[in-house]
């Protein structure tokens, strides 16, 4: 009998330690989800509002479907392929229109698991989520064009599209501020908008031939290595004191010193086309440069080139051997992101010649695979397997790289359609940026499949994609079309 009893109070506190642990467990897991609810609906600024409350599982099932957009076309190597966007069945009905506080040059950002972040000139940052403002940084004053050497930009704010660093889930974003002008680096948390750190970030004094209210920060932010990589080149018409340059800032000590590069040119060689550096699969940057003033009295200055960068400088180079005349006359390979297409680079700019590289080594001066007339390409490309989405003044192209490193033409949009392409959900969504209207085209045809209005767009805007939407920045705000 004493040994039954013992038996039972054993039993008995076991059952009643078990529950315990089961309410201290629930009571945390409640505890968790209204943290996690509460953290998306902060609101910070003057323009903010709080969004919907959403469930707690909501953040780990869209990781699940749907990968983030953390950067210009969607990864480092600038791809504009989004492989998990929702196939696209019918026309994308308007579905977000959010006014904000200057025009939107870059593209919008998604991070963290769905969190959507947009820039504007004049120097805000925001986090959008149900049409609705979550919330609203506002940096810095933008600088007034008048008060710039030259330049098409009025104001002159964030340019550039910000990046996120996943590891110390920071948004980056560069803007151009005044008194005196400069460029300045923020980091901020997505989820609150909270600032984390600043930072000075145009090149060193030391080096000559530069004048920080001639260098424009158009091209995207880069995160690789543990560092963002900011661009630079110079202001529409070319004026005053600019050198094409790389500044990486540490993002895990945000005070250390920068790492820079600056093309070797006295003078211009902009390093400004929108997509900005890519990464390298095989270590380092590929940047694509513009025309040089040095290389127009026959010395070469690696201006009009595609670059691969690395810690001491440049690693590798591939300049056409038509360099001097590009220079004179500005058809130079400036004007287009360099596409990373499995062991290959394409590159195509100004002159019309399309050029096919070996990756790991780019050729030097007339050292390319192959050539071909194609056609002046501004902005960012877009690439699915071997086929390159041609960004072309004169209507979009679909280029394939076979595999001896020659191209061939699969089609030819019309002459309108000649944005910077993104590509999921089996379309190529792609701007009119002139008339304002987003495209939606067959991937193996170019046949328009449909088309929405999206109101007024800067010249090289370009979508972003994630889940089942397409996200445009305007000139006066953000626009979404959903299926």
């Amino acid at each position: 009998m004493a040994r039954s009893r013992r038996r039972a109070v054993w039993l008995f506190g076991t059952l009643i330690t078990l529950a315990a642990l089961t309410t201290t467990g629930c009571a945390a897991a409640s505890r968790s989800r209204v943290a996690d609810a509460s953290a998306t609906t902060v609101a910070a600024g003057p323009h903010a509002a709080a969004a919907r409350p959403q469930p707690a599982r909501s953040a780990a099932a869209a990781a699940h479907k749907y990968a983030d957009w953390p950067t210009y076309h969607g990864n480092r190597r600038r791809s504009g392929y989004a492989p998990t966007l929702k196939p696209v069945r019918r026309t994308p009905r308007p579905t977000w229109n959010v006014h904000l506080d200057g025009a939107v040059y870059g593209s919008p950002i998604i991070v963290h698991h769905g969190i959507k972040v947009v820039a504007t000139e004049n120097n805000s940052l925001y986090r959008i989520a149900h049409n609705r403002v979550v919330w609203r940084r506002h940096l810095a004053t933008p600088v007034a064009g008048s008060s710039l050497p030259c330049g098409n930009i009025d104001p002159s704010g964030i340019t550039s599209t910000p990046a996120y660093d996943a590891k110390t889930r920071t948004v980056v974003v560069v803007a151009l501020v005044g008194n005196p002008i400069r460029h300045i680096a923020y980091g901020l948390n997505p989820v609150t908008g909270k600032l984390r750190w600043t930072r000075h970030v145009d090149v060193p004094r030391s080096v000559k031939g530069i004048s920080p209210d001639a260098m424009q920060q158009r091209g995207a932010l880069l995160v690789a290595g543990r560092r963002v990589y900011i661009a630079y080149g110079g202001l529409a018409g070319d004026c005053s004191s600019y050198r094409g340059s790389v500044v990486g800032l540490n993002l895990d000590h945000p005070k250390r010193r920068l790492w820079h590069f600056t093309v070797p040119t006295s003078r211009e060689g902009g390093i400004w086309t929108p997509p900005g550096p890519s990464a390298n699969p095989g270590g380092g940057l590929l940047v694509a440069v513009g025309n040089g003033a040095t290389a127009e009295t026959g010395r070469y200055d690696h201006s009009d080139s595609v670059l691969r960068l690395g810690g001491r400088g440049i690693t590798g180079y591939f300049s056409p051997s038509t360099w001097r005349v590009d220079n004179r006359l500005d058809l130079d390979l400036g004007s287009q992101g360099p596409a990373i297409v499995g062991k290959w680079v394409f590159i195509a700019g100004k002159s019309g010649t399309a050029y096919v590289l070996r990756r790991g080594g780019l050729g030097h001066v007339g050292g390319q695979v192959s050539a071909r007339n194609l056609c002046a390409s501004f902005g960012g490309t877009a690439v699915v397997g071997r086929t390159v989405y041609v960004p072309c003044t004169d209507g979009l192209r679909a280029v394939r790289i076979n595999r001896n490193g020659t191209m061939t033409v699969r089609w030819h949009a019309a002459a309108n359609i000649n944005g910077s392409p993104v590509v999921g959900g089996h379309r190529v969504f792609v701007l009119d940026s002139s008339a304002g209207r987003l495209y939606l085209l067959n991937p193996k045809t170019g046949a328009t499949v449909a088309s929405v209005a999206t109101g007024p767009v800067t010249r090289f805007a370009t979508p972003a994609l994630y889940g089942n939407a397409v996200f445009v920045g305007t000139t006066s705000g953000l626009r979404v079309y959903s299926w």
